[in-house]
């Protein structure tokens, strides 16, 4: 999934949330290491509307790779080390 050509914007939205505070600005809510950051912040860093970055992060999402955080009426994502790590762990074991 992570392979096809939207993967490589999936990929760099990964890359990203590595360290949210370097690569996106401040945001009036939440704190962008600790809670994440919104879809709009994700699609206008892509150049995409935010229903393009929002199909990105639901699929990040659905495999397990982002978490989600509500925060008044938004949602942020921000990565899950411990799922990603597994995920790593099955790619080096050949799966």
């Amino acid at each position: 999934m992570l392979r096809i050509p939207a993967g490589q914007r999936r990929l760099d939205i990964l890359e990203w949330l590595k360290d949210p505070a370097a690569h996106f600005p401040a945001q009036r809510h939440g704190d962008p290491a600790r809670d994440g950051v919104t879809a709009g912040t994700v699609a206008r860093k892509l150049g995409v509307p935010r229903s393009v970055a929002e199909t990105h992060l639901g699929v990040l999402v659905d495999i397990g790779l982002l978490r989600t955080k509500r925060i008044r009426w938004r949602t942020y994502y921000r990565r899950d080390e411990m799922r990603i790590a597994e995920v790593a762990r099955m790619f080096e074991k050949g799966w």
